[in-house]
């Protein structure tokens, strides 16, 4: 008879054999501060001009070089579940603002640690979370106070050299040395494409890497460039008419499978020459309507190509259904399903269409010079495939800053000006709060100090003597003393003069996102983890992206 083992009474005993209980300060809550504190200690030096690189290799082996926490976070699978909060947390800042998922992090795991002295001084969870949420709403309160600049027309040439600015700080942080290049390439490629009436959209400008030279060779081509080759012996077209197909220009395949019965030579000929006359008729139709770019997601056949030839039109094939769809929106066109000519409407339109040659990548361009163009392409050149991955990491940070100043036009000084700004104001307004919400709030002011501590300590500087200068700077009503990361003259900086801005977006929203995700993670008292289902394991990698090739 097998010998049975009673369990231990309590929770654990209506849970299967293998599962975890945790509950309780010291086993549930502690142990979730340490891990998000560990977390966002790792990003911690990564955050500034000044941060360092980090070297991540994902679950299939592919190597990142980044100080991006967005693409930290994205390629460490994280499993922890307090952790996992703050990752989403970052995930829904980049989803919103596009920037500022550092100082989500950040300001998470600051807030929790603060929130550890306060549980071990005798404070509940609750009270604690109240604190912080009169701080937040303290803060959201004053943060349109102190906003230096608003743009509030993006196109006027008046307020140029400060959305230059604006775009500058955000690119800074990841391409210190080179954002002034960056920023003018990102400010080509967004104000070609403005549009009118309707809002920004950041898919429209696209990033085209290209093995080789170096980054200062990089260009903005308004319209889209292709890593492909052309079919046919046409490389170029000017005034170019396009018609794109989403079948293969081949001779087509009867729909039903069927047998023909052939019983001379005469017969075969004619059956031959017919499929063939029919695939001339198709093309010739397509170039008497004016077509002389054809784009296909489909093969071109042998002799498709030589009637392409015959009639003097480019041949372009797209493999990815998503640059299909880009050109079309690009060029105006409409994607036919079936070879058959277009009419006007279906045309698309582009100035130039032209084969090039980069090192050694072939390229298929499609120019649009006027003011027509939708979209635009950023060609970035470079040594390393990961160098270039981080210049489009930074091109796409400035671009989502540009967007954000579309929508909302008001600047913050930068350089951890407004963060020391709103941590005295706060520290003020928590020595009238009357209740033990003046306990969080006052904590809330310290994790807000944090990031001049970091910037300065990224930077190898004395972190407390430069707080120590700012809080005396903010005491005497200066609101825009801010921390210089130039290592000639002073430590501090009036950042409105330095030309250094934050969006107000990026902080508005972060601030939130940040003290939601500490509150939640505090409220957590229990941790229940089930036994794991056993067989094997679900297939790894991630979900299909909307830009992977088909």
């Amino acid at each position: 008879m097998a010998l049975h083992v009673p369990k231990a009474p309590g929770f654990a005993q209506m849970l299967k054999d293998g599962a975890m209980h945790l509950s309780g300060l010291e086993e549930a809550v502690y142990r979730n501060i340490g891990a998000c504190k560990q977390f966002s200690d790792t990003v911690k030096t990564a955050y500034g001009p000044n941060g360092m690189n980090k070297i991540v290799i994902n679950h299939i082996d592919k190597i990142f070089i980044t100080n991006d926490a967005a693409t930290i976070v994205k390629e460490l699978d994280i499993e922890h579940p307090a952790a996992k909060i703050i990752v989403f947390a970052s995930e829904m800042q980049e989803q919103e603002v596009g920037d500022g998922t550092n100082f989500v992090i950040i300001f998470a795991g600051a807030l929790l640690e603060q929130a550890e002295h306060l549980l071990k001084m005798g404070l509940t969870p609750v009270e604690v979370c109240e604190g912080f949420q009169v701080a937040l709403e303290k803060t959201l309160e004053l943060l349109p106070t102190l906003t230096c600049h608003e743009i509030k027309d993006i196109k006027n040439n008046a307020e140029q050299v400060v959305l230059t600015q604006a775009v500058k700080s955000s690119i800074m942080s990841k391409q210190y040395g080179q954002e002034q290049f960056i920023t003018d390439l990102v400010l080509k490629a967004c104000t070609s494409i403005l549009p009118e009436k309707t809002t920004f959209n950041v898919d429209n400008v696209r990033v085209c890497k290209i093995l080789g030279s170096n980054l200062y060779n990089s260009t903005v081509v308004n319209g889209m460039v292709f890593k492909r080759t052309n079919e046919g012996d046409i490389t170029k077209q000017t005034d170019a008419k396009i018609a794109v197909y989403t079948c293969p220009i081949d001779i087509t395949t009867t729909e039903t499978k069927g047998t023909v019965l052939i019983k001379s030579a005469e017969e075969l000929q004619n059956f031959s020459r017919g499929e063939e006359m029919v695939l001339e008729e198709q093309i010739k139709a397509i170039a008497d309507a004016g077509v002389t770019v054809i784009v296909a997601g489909g093969k071109f056949g042998d002799m498709a190509l030589h009637y392409l030839n015959k009639y003097k039109i480019m041949g372009v094939r797209l493999m990815s259904k998503f640059d299909l769809r880009r050109l079309c929106k690009s060029v105006s066109a409409t994607a036919l399903p079936r070879l058959t000519p277009p009419n006007k409407e279906e045309l698309g339109y582009a100035d130039c269409v032209y084969v090039d040659e980069l090192g050694d990548t072939s390229l298929v361009v499609f120019r649009l010079d006027g003011k027509d163009s939708r979209m635009s392409t950023i060609v970035v050149r470079g040594a390393t495939d990961n160098y270039m991955d981080d210049i489009e990491r930074a091109i796409d940070d400035g671009v989502n800053t540009f967007k954000g100043i579309s929508r909302d036009g008001k600047l913050l000084p930068g350089a951890g000006a407004i963060e020391m700004e709103l941590a005295y104001q706060v520290g003020l307004y928590a020595d009238t709060l009357p209740g033990l919400e003046q306990y969080g709030a006052k904590r809330f002011a310290i994790a807000l100090e944090g990031f001049v501590k970091i910037l300065a300590d990224n930077t190898g500087v004395k972190s407390n003597e430069t707080l120590a200068e700012l809080y005396s700077q903010h005491s005497k009503g200066n609101k825009n003393a801010g921390f210089n990361i130039e290592p000639k003259g002073s430590s501090l900086i009036d950042v409105t003069k330095a030309g250094i801005f934050d969006s107000y977006l990026a902080k508005f929203w972060g601030l939130q996102y940040a003290t939601q995700a500490a509150c939640t993670i505090l409220k957590v008292d229990q941790i229940i983890m089930a036994k794991r289902a056993g067989g094997p394991k679900a297939p790894g990698g991630r979900a299909p992206d909307n830009d992977d090739d088909a």
